[in-house]
């Protein structure tokens, strides 16, 4: 099977970056890289499997079933697959309020 590209939103960029500024600043500056490392290679494996996640029951109670997830907990990762791409929307601590981030982020623009 070959692979689908692996795309960035502006606003799932943003959420990488305050992720790293956030472990480098109360953890270390090797964590972050770390963990952005980890995060990285869990999405370059969506480009051989986009369609391995599951649906987010956020969306999933609202009827869509457009956007799916994985998970490096704590985090989610929420992205599309959709004309051979795999869109990242979102990359978020799951422990936050998701139903009123992923409406503003997805839904509401």
């Amino acid at each position: 099977m070959k692979g689908a590209g692996v795309f960035f939103t502006a606003g799932a960029e943003r959420d990488l970056q305050e992720l790293y500024e956030f472990v480098a600043s109360h953890d270390s500056t090797a964590q972050a890289e770390r963990l952005l490392d980890q995060i990285e290679a869990l999405v370059a494996d969506l480009a051989t499997s986009p369609d391995r996640g599951t649906h987010p029951r956020e969306l999933s109670a609202l009827g869509i079933r457009d956007y799916r997830q994985v998970f490096f907990k704590p985090y989610r990762v929420i992205y599309r697959h959709t004309g051979g791409k795999v869109i990242i929307y979102l990359v978020a601590d799951g422990r936050r309020d998701m139903g009123t981030l992923l409406a503003r982020r997805l839904l509401y623009g």
